[in-house]
């Protein structure tokens, strides 16, 4: 739902960036969905990713966690990874073509008597999530199933994408909020009276606490956590995990997470999303740079 930076830059080569991305999306647009998502999946791993650094982030971060892997093996995984990536950017500008693949019910559905009662009670819900397979699935299918879901998402580093993308999230259901004061005003109107939302939780955090992520310390905000418990609300993980097609989805909703400390929370939070890296490594957004703090400053 967000990038790896806060603020939000206008200069000539974000025009650049944001004119190349608008040319490649609109081309993608005009082939047929299935065409268009798997296009977008190649152009990405192939020239987008390369180009943006993403393939080398990838497999430094790779490298980092598993430096036991081969280069080949790291190499095959980023390019399932940027292909995922432009998988995701393509089927979020693609509206309702992408809720129409969308499955009807959910794979995993431990969470779903929670949210129900917590809906019939006027009580706010908390969902977190991470950057893994397509995070906007499952607030697609809830939405469909009468759920009203907004969210809470840090605006990209190119102010000029940063518009367009951030207009895919509107209207999918329940409003979204850019992070910042004006935007953390809005949200959390929107827990207190009863709303329902996502956080996205797996970003560098610079105020963040440490917590082990596939082995490695890295800062992760408790925001999530903090405001389930400020609201009473429930804090129920789910996931869009992508199919081995490449274009459907499967839908886990997840038991909720015990009220605890905040920094417990978090950490149960990360053990859900550390499972299905594990399971599908490639589905992740390893281009994150997720643990700054263990790199040299030149490497930030």
């Amino acid at each position: 739902m967000a990038d790896d930076h806060v603020t939000a830059g206008r200069g000539t080569g974000d025009r650049m960036v944001d004119l190349a991305l608008r040319g490649a999306i609109g081309a993608a647009r005009r082939l047929p969905y299935e065409r268009r998502v798997a296009a977008m999946g190649r152009l990405t791993a192939h020239a987008l990713g390369p180009l943006a650094g993403y393939r080398r982030r990838a497999e430094r971060n790779l490298g980092l966690i598993w430096p036991e892997i081969s280069a080949p093996r790291r190499a095959a995984l980023s390019r399932d990874v940027c292909d995922n990536l432009g998988r995701t950017l393509i089927e979020n500008y693609s509206g309702e073509e992408f809720a129409r693949v969308l499955p009807g019910t959910l794979a995993q559905d431990e969470g779903l008597d929670t949210i129900a009662r917590a809906r019939a009670d006027r009580r706010p819900v908390l969902f977190v999530t991470g950057h893994f397979g397509n995070h906007e699935a499952p607030r697609r299918v809830l939405s469909r199933m009468g759920y009203e879901i907004g969210g809470l998402y840090r605006p990209m580093s190119n102010g000029f994408v940063n518009d367009h993308y951030a207009a895919t999230m509107q209207g999918v259901s329940g409003p979204v909020f850019a992070k910042g004061r004006r935007g953390l005003t809005g949200f959390l109107r929107h827990l207190k009276s009863g709303g329902m939302a996502t956080i996205l939780f797996d970003l560098h955090d610079q105020g963040g606490s440490m917590i082990d992520f596939l082995g490695r310390p890295a800062r992760t905000a408790l925001t999530a956590a903090e405001l389930a418990l400020r609201f009473d609300a429930p804090l129920v993980p789910y996931f869009g995990i992508r199919r081995p097609d490449g274009i459907g989805f499967d839908i886990a909703l997840e038991a909720p997470i015990p009220p605890d400390e905040p920094l417990e929370m978090m950490r149960e939070a990360t053990r859900r999303l550390e499972a299905h890296v594990l399971r599908d490594p490639g589905q992740w957004f390893w281009v994150h740079n997720r643990w700054k703090a263990n790199r040299p400053r030149s490497e930030t």
